[in-house]
């Protein structure tokens, strides 16, 4: 679903930042009616473009279909200017600081792969960036979670015979 108009990402702005509004407040914030805006919300999360459990945003769903995943050296004396770069770049959704091979692990989308050499070669232009290393994702099996461990941590019992049985346990 690529067919988003201007009212549909500004939606789906508002619930990035902040994903418990209420509708009526949406509705405000938008200047949009209150059924207007639930029925767009609701239309969104049909489409899968937001997911229901925490109203993350499908990428894919909305031609962000390329992922990468970068890892960049740097001059460590550039680090926090290589950093700053970074969040300027709104291909780059996550910046990691690293140990072993390269400085920063960067997760970092793209509508294709000219789209995706385009924000390489702002990566790469960076001062203190001496060079980068891209592998492409070819397919998510697992996509990011947290349920399994809070779940696992909503039963400390079971959590702690876990630890034993593992060994890692007194």
């Amino acid at each position: 679903m690529n067919s988003l108009d201007p009212m549909d990402l500004r939606i789906l702005l508002e619930l990035i930042k902040d994903p418990r509004i209420q509708i009526a407040e949406l509705s405000d914030t938008l200047g949009i009616a209150r059924n207007t805006a639930q029925s767009r919300v609701k239309r969104l999360l049909r489409s899968g473009v937001l997911q229901a459990a925490g109203r993350e945003v499908d990428l894919e769903k909305v031609g962000y279909d390329v992922v990468a995943f970068v890892t960049i050296e740097v001059t460590h004396r550039e680090l926090d200017g290589v950093i700053g770069a970074l969040r300027l770049i709104p291909q780059v959704l996550e910046v990691h600081e690293i140990s072993g091979r390269g400085d920063l692990w960067c997760r970092v989308v793209a509508t294709d792969t000219h789209n995706l050499q385009s924000a390489l070669r702002s990566v790469l232009r960076t001062k203190g960036v001496i060079r980068t290393e891209t592998v492409l994702a070819l397919h998510t099996h697992i996509p990011y979670r947290t349920e399994p461990l809070i779940s696992r941590m909503a039963a400390p019992t079971r959590g702690r015979q876990d630890h034993v049985q593992n060994g890692s346990g007194t």
